[in-house]
């Protein structure tokens, strides 16, 4: 196992005038090394993680068929309930082994983003799942802003440039349930390796050991965060965008080994998009002579997005 350690960070530095600098530079190193990094001093409560997490669970404890009437066919997983086997990560030969609910922004009907951000579904077998959802929802987005805030700064950036770029962003909140592995067997990890399409997700709570991060060196570094810790990470979107200043890195959920692999695990993952008509074009501070173009062709954040989906078999 790697003695390799993915930084932490107390994020509450970036809100004191005498330690931003200091904690936007050190942010910045860690995500130009890593694409990863925990983030604590956050302001979002274990009570509200905790009180997520059991209504989750029930929402995946419900009946097979009564999860199903929630599945919105020809949707491409954007809302609502996607079944198990489903999801396979880009040029994996096995699906992983989840299932999972997508909740996204609340928008009015009449927004310019309405064709791109279906409203959501919510189960009536769990009336307080939308209140619970969503208030995780925001949190994570509000968060979500303020490490894209100090890495602004870190790439020479107006601390609110992404401000106007996410503020309806088609963000996604998705609770994830892995099942027992009943069969040791199996070919299947339970996420296998891949990168993230969207500009940094935030994961709360994952419930069990098995995330791993592939470093710089080609080993895999396990990342299991402390209850107070939320890891949040680089995807394809602001690779792209950056030119690689800060890389999408690629990371998978392993299946444990004996006992453990009879044990279901839970987490949640909240995916910050930009705005559907974002245009993700490579920034021109982020082009050296070292560091030339590699995206000449810009491309909407909803274009790449459904290249993406078509990929992973959601679409």
């Amino acid at each position: 196992m790697s003695t390799t350690r993915i930084p932490i960070f107390d994020i509450s530095r970036f809100d004191d005038p005498v330690q931003r600098d200091a904690f936007v530079a050190e942010l910045g190193a860690a995500y130009r090394q890593w694409g990863f990094a925990g983030v604590r001093g956050h302001g979002i409560g274990q009570a509200q993680v905790d009180r997520s997490y059991d209504v989750f669970q029930r929402l995946f404890a419900l009946p097979e068929d009564v999860k199903r009437k929630y599945h919105v066919a020809g949707g491409g997983g954007a809302r609502g309930y996607t079944p198990f086997g489903i999801e396979t990560a880009k040029g994996a030969q096995h699906f992983d082994l989840k299932e999972f609910w997508h909740v996204g922004r609340e928008i009015p009907r009449d927004s310019r983003y309405a064709d791109s951000m279906p409203p959501n579904v919510w189960p009536e077998e769990l009336p307080e799942f939308r209140e619970v959802a969503y208030g995780l929802y925001q949190s994570l987005d509000r968060l979500g802003a303020k490490v894209l805030s100090a890495l602004a700064l870190h790439i020479g950036l107006d601390e609110h440039w992404f401000d106007d770029k996410i503020d309806s962003g088609n963000s996604i909140l998705r609770p994830l349930h892995y099942p027992p592995i009943t069969s040791l067997e199996v070919p299947n990890e339970r996420a296998g390796a891949h990168e993230d399409i969207n500009l940094i997700t935030l994961l709360v709570g994952a419930s069990a050991e098995g995330l791993e991060v592939l470093s710089r060196a080609g080993e895999w570094v396990p990342f299991t965060a402390d209850a107070d810790t939320i890891v949040v990470n680089i995807g394809d979107m602001l690779q792209r965008l950056t030119n690689h200043v800060y890389p999408s890195t690629t990371h998978r959920v392993v299946n444990p080994k004996g006992e453990k692999a009879r044990q279901p695990r839970y987490s949640t993952p909240f995916f910050l998009h930009p705005n559907p008509d974002f245009l993700i074009d490579v920034l021109p501070g982020t082009v050296t002579a070292d560091n030339p173009s590699r995206y000449p062709e810009p491309i909407t954040a909803q274009g790449y997005l459904e290249e993406r989906l078509r990929e992973i078999k959601l679409k």
